[in-house]
């Protein structure tokens, strides 16, 4: 790896490909759903069914597709050939499940969903593994992990903006459909960026290396203390923001009395955490990125439970309590990220092998797990509680539902910062890490380089080309 910075631009060219990539995303887990459910006339058993399924399917080709990543390097690196087989994939799923003729099967549903996370796991891995290895200091590797996060976050307030405007502009019967297709359109944005990224921002080489045995790779990996404790903090981290985004529709609706509000009060929620990223990454080079990580999750702990203080009613005491909330969103999930290529150093100093996309692909199944535990944490319990969607709930269990909305999510998140707080491989760790690894690839490129000259030393003797001493 080249040991010059990279430029700002560079940086902000890497990361375009995360505003279709988010604005996909969101809709797929937030419309998708209940517009196949309702518009295109499937019943709810089928959809959730096959995107559960989907979502399954997702978890065990990370791993997979992370190992294909690392294995099957181009003349373009390890990395950016990857992201332009995976946009067409995406491009063409995307069309066809944003925008799709009725009637439809669940085969229909279920064939584009599975493509579609196919092409989704192969961009998303390759793009922050890309990210990973664009530079190795340990700074600079938050502003990258940074910036992608803050395109990741302009990328979903920009196309959670559509549906609000498209309810004004439509009458009740085409807004649906409308807003899946708009939505659906931004993916026309993914071969613009993948294109501006792969011209301007570098991707350097890496050393050749051997590959060592499967066994052994995994028991490396099994026994990294370090990368344990990065994966149950992302674990955390993934849950709180899942617990309150499950829970959001309906707290902003029945608690705070807010339904008519409550899209627009989540736009607020994101358009702050957008306006927080760059005020984390500063402070993320003054104290580090482990401090700075468990600083934001205690930050979301306190805040978050103001809102039970808060008039219920009252639009603009919930957008204060969604701004100040919403700050810290995007601050544990670059970070972590960033945290991640530090700890894939030590694997390549241990095994002289670069395993980027495996270990950014266990940091996506985390993150996917995470959000898959809160609703399943969730929902139970408003059945315990007794809470009905429909509306008619007793005052208790409003208040029951208030202390679970805030409670949870404020636990998971201390919990977050006692485990990063006191992280081992701070900024003069890495230092030393990558000063280790710099001494030993050069000691081998030294030690290849006599190697080669001492054969072709030995060739020209015997085959007469290198002259004889004069006598």
């Amino acid at each position: 790896m080249s040991k010059g910075r990279v430029t700002r631009l560079q940086i902000g060219a890497f990361g375009l490909p995360s505003i279709p990539i988010s604005a996909m995303g969101l809709p797929i887990v937030v419309y998708l759903p209940p517009f196949y459910g309702h518009d295109m006339g499937l019943s709810l058993t089928v959809v959730g069914t096959v995107f559960m399924l989907a979502r399954f399917w997702d978890v065990f080709t990370d791993p997979v597709l992370g190992m294909v990543s690392d294995r099957y390097p181009s003349r373009w690196g390890r990395r950016r050939h990857w992201i332009v087989i995976a946009a067409p994939i995406l491009m063409v799923c995307g069309y066809m499940l944003f925008m799709p003729s009725p009637p439809v099967t669940w085969v229909y549903l279920a064939g584009w969903m599975f493509f579609l996370y196919i092409g989704w796991t192969l961009i998303t891995i390759s793009h922050m593994s890309w990210g990973a290895e664009l530079s190795a200091d340990y700074d600079e590797r938050s502003t990258i992990q940074g910036v992608r996060e803050f395109l990741l976050i302009f990328g979903m307030f920009t196309v959670l903006a559509l549906p609000a405007i498209i309810e004004q502009v439509s009458d009740a019967a085409a807004a649906g459909p409308a807003k899946i297709a708009a939505m659906g359109w931004f993916i026309i944005l993914l071969p613009i960026t993948v294109g501006l990224a792969v011209w301007l921002a570098p991707e350097f080489p890496s050393a050749p290396h051997q590959q060592i045995p499967w066994k052994r790779a995994w028991a490396i990996i099994a026994k990294n203390r370090l990368l344990q404790r990065v994966l149950v903090a992302d674990l955390l981290v993934n849950i709180a923001p899942a617990i309150t985004g499950s829970l959001y529709i309906f707290f902003a609706s029945y608690v705070m009395e807010l339904p008519k509000s409550a899209s627009l009060l989540l736009l607020v929620y994101f358009v702050a955490g957008f306006v927080g990223i760059p005020a984390w990454i500063r402070m993320s080079h003054i104290t580090g990125k482990h401090k700075t990580l468990a600083i934001a999750m205690v930050y979301g702990a306190v805040t978050l439970p103001l809102v039970v203080f808060f008039p219920r009613g009252e639009f603009w005491w919930l957008f204060i309590g969604n701004s100040l909330y919403g700050v810290a969103y995007g601050a544990g999930s670059f970070l972590l990220r960033s945290i991640m290529a530090d700890v894939i150093d030590t694997d390549y100093l241990e095994t002289g092998q670069r395993r980027t996309g495996l270990y950014y692909s266990l940091l996506s199944m985390t993150a996917k797990v995470g959000a898959a535990l809160a609703v399943g944490i969730t929902y139970p319990l408003l059945d315990l509680i007794q809470f009905t969607p429909a509306g008619d709930n007793s005052p208790e269990t409003l208040n029951q539902f208030m202390a679970m909305y805030v409670t949870l999510p404020a636990i998971v998140m201390l919990a977050a910062a006692v485990i990063m707080w006191r992280f081992p491989l701070d900024r003069e760790a890495q230092r030393d890490l990558r000063r280790r690894i710099e001494e030993r690839d050069g000691h081998h490129a030294s030690h290849d380089a006599s190697d080669a000259a001492a054969a072709v030393t030995q060739v020209g003797t015997s085959s007469g080309i290198v002259d004889r001493p004069a006598e």
